[in-house]
């Protein structure tokens, strides 16, 4: 896995505005300074906020909160730190107080800063880089927490959406088999047309599908050559109208989203009733997909072992298009409908 930079920006631009402000506050400084005090001010006092803050960033918060969740240890090491630092700029200051601890106006009138003075302002200095650098340490932790959940939950998404696809191939294939061999019982002459069709269809489920969309277009011959499938096996024929409108060509779909809806009306609906012929209609506008199936039921015709398609489907679009599908489905006493609807 790529490693993230974030920690890294994060830390450039806190102590970018910490230089700029150090800048600022020299441009407006209208005291003198010597050499020694601008040695002792910036780099050495630097190197020590530098250090505190890289001793709670890198070592106290990791290992005393995040590792051992010692809290009161933490807050007594954060203070031990504080008073740590203070301790040795006070001394810096005591030993060279006419750098550090006098101030000479621009004017020349000297002002020399009590001990204790310079001592309460070195802590709240000190205090303030420990605090940013918590701040700083949560903020890239929650942010890689973030990002790590982000990862984890797109990587089940993934492994559940290849699932339920790799229901659907075995779902398939079981029907169409059931279908072949009911064709080859009865010595059919439609056998070896049934085979043909079900090789073109398994190409497109194993070779054309494993994209993350495919054009609608494609889809559609899909479904129309399952459809041609299954009515071979109908002795007295197969009343399918499958009405077709709006920018076919133009439109993208995941692959095998709506084959388990004309399954379905195959499966449980009455199909040889020239009266009462399943309706597919197909309406592609505006990145707006309109699918319905409407089929008149057989009520006879039951499932014992129920079946995995519409369910797979559904999941297959709360995983996809979330918040991005309408699907409703009535069961009516004598026709069953599935219409949905994607923003694609």
């Amino acid at each position: 896995m790529k490693k993230s930079r974030g920690p890294l920006i994060l830390n450039c631009i806190f102590w970018g505005i910490i230089l700029m402000l150090v800048i600022a506050g020299h441009i407006f400084d209208t005291t003198k300074h010597t050499t020694k005090d601008y040695l002792i001010s910036y780099v050495v006092y630097g190197i020590i906020n530098v250090s505190i803050f890289y001793i709670n960033y890198i070592f106290l918060i990791p290992e005393l909160i995040k590792k051992r969740k010692k809290y009161w240890l933490y807050v007594i090491a954060f203070l031990l730190t504080i008073a740590v630092a203070v301790v040795l700029k006070t001394a810096i200051a005591v030993l060279y107080p006419e750098d550090v601890l006098t101030i000479v106006t621009s004017k020349g009138k000297r002002i020399e800063q009590p001990v204790h003075q310079f001592v309460i302002i070195v802590s709240f200095l000190s205090g303030f880089f420990l605090i940013c650098s918590c701040i700083i340490k949560f903020a890239v932790d929650w942010f890689a927490n973030e990002r790590i959940q982000r990862n984890l939950e797109s990587e089940r998404k993934e492994m559940e959406l290849q699932f339920l696809k790799s229901q659907l191939n075995p779902h398939f294939l079981f029907n169409s088999l059931n279908n072949i061999y009911s064709l080859a019982y009865q010595k059919s002459d439609k056998t070896a047309d049934a085979i043909m069709k079900l090789s073109e269809i398994m190409r497109y489920m194993i070779y054309e599908s494993n994209t993350p969309t495919v054009a609608l277009s494609k889809e559609v011959d899909y479904l129309k050559n399952y459809i041609e499938l299954q009515k071979i096996r109908f002795k007295d024929g197969a009343f399918i109208e499958m009405t077709l409108n709006g920018e076919i060509d133009n439109q993208k779909i995941v692959p095998l989203m709506l084959i388990s809806f004309v399954e379905n009306a195959f499966k449980h609906g009455v199909v040889n009733d020239p009266a009462e012929p399943v309706k597919i209609d197909i309406i592609a506008n505006q990145k707006i997909l309109h699918f319905s199936v409407i089929n008149k039921k057989n009520n006879q015709n039951k499932d014992a072992q129920g079946g995995v398609g519409l369910p797979n489907v559904e999941r297959r679009l709360q995983l996809i298009y979330p918040d991005r599908y309408k699907l409703n489905v009535v069961n009516s006493a004598t026709h069953y409908t599935c219409e949905l609807m994607i923003d694609i």
